[in-house]
This record gives C-alpha cells, structure tokens and sequence, in this order.
C-alpha cells in the first residue's frame, strides 16, 4: 500500500515538471520586431538653361590632298631609279629611266623627217611634189612627233606633283610588268581629312567654315582648317552626309594615315544643363538617367535622358529633362521610382 501511494505521487510529480517544461518553451518564443523604414533624406537642384557653345568633334583620318601612281604605259626594263621612299620631289622632277631602244628609233624617225621634211618642201615650191602628197608627208611627220614625245613620257618618268613618295615597289633592272606602279607619290602640303556629320547639322554647315584639327601624334598641337567641299546626299542607313576638311599643313607635320579629330563649331544656344552627380548609370545597360521631385506629393521618378556635351562638371541634357525640374543630387543610392522622400533645406 506504501509502495502503490510512492508511485502515484511520483507520477504526479513528473506530470507537473512536463507542464512546467511546456510552460517554460512556449514563453521563450521570440517576438517579430516590426520594421520601421526611414524615409530617404536627399537634395535637390533646379535644372536649368544655359548658352553653350554648339560644336560638335569627328574622328577621321588624314589623307593626302593628292595621290598618284607612277608608271609608264607599257612594261619594260628599268634603267635608273632615282628617288626612295620618304623623298620629297618636286612637280617634273625625274624619277626613273626606262629601257630607251624604242625611244631612240624614234627619235631618229624625228629627225629623219625632219631632212625629209625641208626636202620635199623646197621640191614643192619647183613643182616636184603635189601639194596632196606633201600634206600626206606632213601629217606623217606629226604623227611621228606625237609617237616620239609620248615614249619620253614613258621613258623618261617625271613627278606628277609635289610631294612625298611614299611606296617603291621595283628595283633597278627589274622588268616593269604593269601590276604595280614605280612609286606612289603623295601630296602633304596641304592635307584633307573627310568627316560623316549627322544630317541635324546639313543647314548648318558651309564651305569655308573654320575647323580645329588635333592629331594624337601630336597631342600638344593644333591645326587649323576649313571646310572646302559638302558632298550633296544623305546617306540613308546612318543618315550623315561627308565633308571635306583642308589643312594648309606648310611644315608637312600631319602626315597621310595619322589618326586625328575635327572640332567645328555650330555657334551657341540656350540648353539644358543638369549637374553630373545627378546622372546615374542604368546597371547592365547604357542607358543615362536622372530622379525628378514631384513637389505634390515628395516622390521622385526617374527619366531616362540624352546626354550631349559636358561643360566642366555639367552635362547638356538633350532629352528628359526639361528647365524648372527639381533633379536629386544626393542620396541617389536609397531611391527607387515613385518612392516618397524627404528635401533637405
């Protein structure tokens, strides 16, 4: 009987340590914390208007005013070269002999009609000879002529112009087979380089329009050029047009196949201007972007924007921005589109 009331009374005490071990566990359950958002702190600036000056900078290459090949009409031994690559020559100048066999048959024809020529015309004064014949004899002489001073052309071969040479591609002896020219020669004073200007700016451009001309091979210099020719179409795929830019270059400093860029001014108008801190790059694209206050309600959304020229630490906004718009300046990072903020006095 004493045994029977130990053991209920122990069953009734681990009874009531499982209650108290339940109690315990469910009161230690955490509690969720409510989250409380701050609203984002930014500032703000008033986009505003100001007089830019409208100029707009082209790559292009620089190209030599003239080129031309020389060579003579038919192939032939070469007798004498005169002149190397990098040699600057004078319009006339002679540059390279050719074989000159037929050149010397013909001149003795020259000079053979030549004695003919005064013999039969003092026969035609007595009578000796028809006039039709002595008229057939002379226009055989201009013909011989005209023969005689074409094979010195291509005999004796001279610079087309002034300039630099710049390729030699036979030797002496070789025989010229008519697949490549003697030399190349290269007109550098003055130079062109040929730009693609978009078709917003076709009114705006006019012949005798001053450039400014930067090489990266000379990166403390400048050049100055001119617009001398606007070729008259469109092109219908990337909607520019090309002009032709002289530069005098006296000193022969740019040279053809430099890398330079053309700057031509437009003249000034009023535009846009936003801050640079205002603009945000859209991530994993290039798109440009700016937040705009709605001063209604404290909310901002962004405006994706076309950026033109940066003028120190502003941009010219293109599109996207009108003036009057409050832009945010700070505190970008926090915001999202149609998210309400606070202004920073």
């Amino acid at each position: 009987m004493i045994q029977t009331m130990k053991n209920i009374y122990g069953y009734i005490a681990l009874l009531s340590c499982t209650a108290l071990m339940v109690s315990s566990c469910g009161s230690s359950e955490p509690q969720e914390e409510k989250k409380v958002e701050e609203t984002p702190l930014v500032k703000v600036t008033v986009a505003s208007t100001k007089s830019v000056v409208d100029d707009m900078t082209y790559s292009s290459t620089v190209q030599a005013w003239a080129k031309n090949n020389i060579a003579p009409q038919q192939g032939g031994r070469i007798e004498k070269l005169l002149v190397e690559v990098g040699d600057y020559v004078t319009e006339g100048q002679i540059v390279a002999y050719m074989e000159d066999v037929q050149l010397q048959q013909s001149e003795l024809q020259v000079k053979n009609d030549e004695i003919e020529y005064s013999r039969l015309k003092s026969l035609k004064e007595k009578g000796g000879v028809s006039q039709s014949d002595f008229d057939a004899f002379e226009m055989a002489c201009k013909v011989h002529k005209t023969q005689y001073e074409n094979l010195l052309r291509n005999t004796v071969l001279r610079s087309p112009i002034t300039g630099v040479i710049s390729s030699r591609n036979y030797d002496k002896g070789d025989m010229y087979g008519m697949s490549q020219p003697l030399y190349t020669v290269e007109q550098v004073v003055p130079v062109k380089l040929l730009i693609s200007i978009s078709e917003s700016y076709y009114s705006k451009v006019k012949k005798g329009q001053s450039a400014v001309i930067t090489a990266d091979a000379f990166p403390d210099k400048t050049f100055s050029g001119q617009i001398t020719n606007i070729y008259p179409t469109i092109d219908p795929i990337s909607h520019t047009f090309q002009a032709e830019v002289k530069v005098a270059n006296p000193y022969k400093t740019l040279r053809p196949g430099m890398y330079a860029k053309v700057n031509l001014i437009f003249g000034e108008r009023e535009q846009v201007i936003v801050p640079d801190v205002a603009v945000t790059k859209q991530v994993g694209s290039a798109e440009r972007y700016v937040y705009i206050l709605d001063e209604s309600d404290n909310t901002v959304h962004y405006s994706l924007v076309e950026l033109g020229r940066r003028v120190g630490n502003e941009y010219v906004v293109l599109s996207g921005v009108k003036a009057g718009d409050k832009v945010v300046t700070e505190g970008i990072l926090r915001l999202k589109n149609g998210v309400k903020v606070n202004v920073a006095k």
